[in-house]
């Protein structure tokens, strides 16, 4: 089977993109860690599966470069919109869609896409990190001098301890600079830094909030692979809610894998 792709960035996340609609293919777990290799398969962060939806006008199924299907990826929600604007899912630039974790409206303009992130209700404070929940779990660390930190070797270390050691965790490494923030995330499932995560971007932000370290509730994104944008209201109880995530995507190259090779590369990979 010839099986077509996309590839798309947002801020250096990259993902290979297929539309599943009328599509039969197993989405193994090895299939899809095969598919998301770089030496194997065609390399990605993450792999996105654009599906029917009777309640939205798509539905996004995600999954890591690991082959297990995740929570929420901010920025291949992004790319998904852009991608399904493409397919002419989307008529105008305006985009409703459902995730693993709830449903999800989007905003395109000129190479931005405006994404509606859910709804936080509970931030744990302790005396070394914040966690909270963006869409997937995040354990948020205030350093300085971010430039020096081994994010592979301390998320690494983070990720696999108790009491993530089952579910794992994305570790966030954060430094507050005047009006913006430095984020470098190591991510589970693809157990390695990216160079941007859209929902530990969303995480940053609030967490610096709620401990006082930033004023405002729009804040500028520094990561490795760009700037990512992000706004939200905090509610009297206490809630963080109408929290968006804009950045820019781009379109990389689209092309075919033969699949029939799949099951000799099982052997060896």
């Amino acid at each position: 089977m010839k099986l077509k792709f996309f590839k798309y960035q947002g801020t250096g996340n990259d993902f290979i993109l297929i539309d599943a609609r009328n599509l039969k293919f197993d989405f193994n777990d090895f299939n899809v860690k095969l598919l998301c290799n770089r030496k194997f398969g065609i390399g990605a962060d993450g792999l996105i599966l654009i599906k029917n939806d009777k309640k939205s006008q798509f539905y996004m199924k995600y999954y890591n470069s690991d082959g297990k299907e995740s929570t929420m990826c901010g920025n291949g929600g992004r790319c998904a919109v852009a991608f399904s604007k493409y397919l002419g899912i989307i008529n105008n630039n305006k985009a409703y869609f459902r995730a693993l974790d709830g449903n999800h409206i989007a905003y395109i303009k000129n190479n931005f896409i405006s994404l509606k992130m859910i709804d936080v209700t509970s931030i744990k404070i302790n005396t070394n990190h914040v966690f909270l929940n963006t869409g997937s779990p995040h354990h948020i660390i205030f350093i300085k001098n971010i430039n020096n930190i081994n994010v592979y070797s301390l998320g690494k270390e983070i990720r696999f301890k108790e009491p993530y050691k089952k579910n794992g965790v994305n570790v966030n490494f954060v430094e507050v600079v005047k009006n913006f923030l430095k984020v470098r995330t190591y991510e589970r499932g693809v157990e390695n830094e990216t160079l941007s995560c859209g929902t530990g971007a969303v995480a940053s932000a609030i967490a610096a909030f709620e401990l006082g370290k930033i004023v405002n509730n729009k804040i500028l994104i520094h990561t490795l692979g760009g700037k990512i944008f992000v706004k939200f209201f905090k509610y009297k109880d206490y809630s963080y809610k109408r929290i968006w995530i804009k950045g820019t995507y781009k379109f990389i190259y689209y092309g075919y894998i033969d699949t029939d090779s799949f099951t000799d590369e099982l052997n060896s990979f």
